[in-house]
C-alpha cells in the first residue's frame, strides 16, 4: 500500500531542513556542533549562522539529488536510471549542485563524457554516504516490493558510487523510510531485522552495523557516536570527522537511523542528536529528518523553519510539497 500523499511531502520537507540544519555547522567539532543544537535547533530559534554565503534555509547536494531523483520519477512515470543520471549531471555542468563530495563530482564528470550510467560510478574504496542519503523516497515507492526497492536504490547508488558498501547503504535508508511510513511505533528490533535482510546480499558490513545498532541503543549518545564512528573499518582505522561523525556509509546510515530510534516521535530532538555528534551533520540530520517526515508527514516538520526553506532562492516548501504530491500522484496510477 502506498503511504499518503502528507508522508511524502513530510519526507522531503524533513530531509531537506535536516540538511539545511546541519549544513550551517558541516564538519565541525562535536563541541561546536553540541552547542549549536542545544542553544538553536532545541531552542526552537532561527538560525543565524551563514555558510559559503547561504544563510539558513539553503540544503545541499544530497538533497538536490533527492529531490531531482523525484523529479525524475514524476517525468517518466517510474525510476529510470538513465534519466537520473542526466539530472545529477545537469545540477554539476549548470552550477547548481551545493557542497557536493569527489565522488560524486567525479562520476559527474564522467557521465558528462557520454559513460554509461552502469560504468561511471567512482570505484571502492571511495565509501561515502551521498547516494544513500538520496534514496529515501524509492522506501515511499517501493515499499510494499522489497525487491523492487533494492534494485532501485542499488542502482541509483551506482550512478555515482560503485563500491557495494554505499548501495547497502542506498537499501537500508530507503528500508527505513519504507518502515517508518507504516503507522506502527519503530521497535528496534522488529525495525533493524528486515533491514538487515534487505542489506546483507548486497554488502554484510552494513548488516553488521545494523546488528551492532541495537546495542548502541542503550548506550548514551556520545558513547554511541564513537562507536558508530568506527563502525565498518578495519582495526585502528579512524574515519571521525574532526571527532564526529564522518561520510563514510556505514557510520552516517547508522547514526542516522539512532538518531531517529532514539527519538521517533520528536523531529527537533532526533534532528538535534543528529547534529550534536559532529562531523558531516548535513547528510546524518538529512536522513534523520528525512525518517521523522515519513513517519509523520507534514505536521512533524517545524513550520516556521520549513518555510524558509530554498534553493538558490527557489525550490521553496510550497514547490517541494507540490513535487511531493506530484509523485504520490504516478505511484497511485491513473
Amino acid at each position: 500500500m502506498i503511504p499518503p500523499a502528507d508522508r511524502f511531502a513530510g519526507f522531503i520537507l524533513g530531509q531537506c531542513l535536516g540538511d539545511a540544519l546541519g549544513f550551517l555547522v558541516e564538519g565541525e567539532a562535536p563541541h561546536v556542533c553540541a552547542q549549536y543544537a542545544d542553544d538553536v535547533i532545541r531552542a526552537g530559534k532561527l538560525p543565524r549562522l551563514t555558510r559559503n554565503g547561504f544563510s539558513f534555509g539553503q540544503y545541499s547536494d544530497e538533497s538536490q539529488m533527492a529531490r531531482e531523483l523525484m523529479e525524475s520519477f514524476v517525468a517518466c512515470a517510474g525510476f529510470d536510471p538513465e534519466d537520473y543520471a542526466r539530472r545529477i549531471v545537469a545540477l554539476f555542468t549548470e552550477d547548481r549542485v551545493v557542497g557536493h563530495g569527489h565522488a560524486t563530482e567525479e562520476a559527474a564528470r564522467r557521465l558528462a563524457t557520454g559513460m554509461s550510467w552502469r560504468e561511471a560510478g567512482t570505484p571502492a574504496p571511495a565509501a561515502g554516504n551521498a547516494s544513500a542519503v538520496r534514496a529515501g523516497v524509492l522506501g515511499l515507492i517501493y515499499g510494499d516490493d522489497p525487491g523492487r526497492l533494492i534494485q532501485a536504490a542499488c542502482e541509483q547508488s551506482v550512478i555515482t558510487h560503485a563500491d557495494r558498501r554505499c548501495s547497502a547503504g542506498a537499501v537500508a535508508l530507503a528500508g527505513a523510510v519504507a518502515l517508518a511510513s507504516r503507522n506502527a511505533r519503530p521497535v528496534a528490533e522488529e525495525f533493524l531485522a528486515p533491514l538487515r535482510q534487505w542489506t546483507q546480499g548486497v554488502d554484510p558490513s552494513l548488516a553488521t552495523g545494523l546488528r551492532c545498532l541495537e546495542d548502541m541503543l542503550m548506550q548514551p549518545p556520545r558513547q554511541a557516536a564513537e562507536t558508530a564512528s568506527r563502525l565498518g573499518l578495519p582495526p585502528g582505522v579512524d574515519s571521525q570527522w574532526r571527532g564526529g561523525i564522518s561520510a563514510f556509509v556505514v557510520s552516517s546510515v547508522i547514526w542516522a537511523l539512532y538518531s531517529f530510534l532514539k527519538h521517533p516521535d520528536d523531529f527537533t530532538t532526533a534532528v538535534a542528536l543528529a547534529i550534536e555528534a559532529g562531523g558531516d551533520v548535513d547528510t546524518t540530520a538529512a536522513m534523520a529528518g528525512g525518517l521523522l517526515g515519513a513517519r509523520h508527514g507534514v505536521a512533524a516538520i517545524p513550520p516556521a523553519l520549513a518555510g524558509r526553506l530554498n534553493d538558490h532562492g527557489n525550490w521553496r516548501r510550497d514547490d517541494l510539497v507540490a513535487l511531493a504530491n506530484a509523485c504520490h500522484e504516478v505511484c497511485c496510477g491513473p
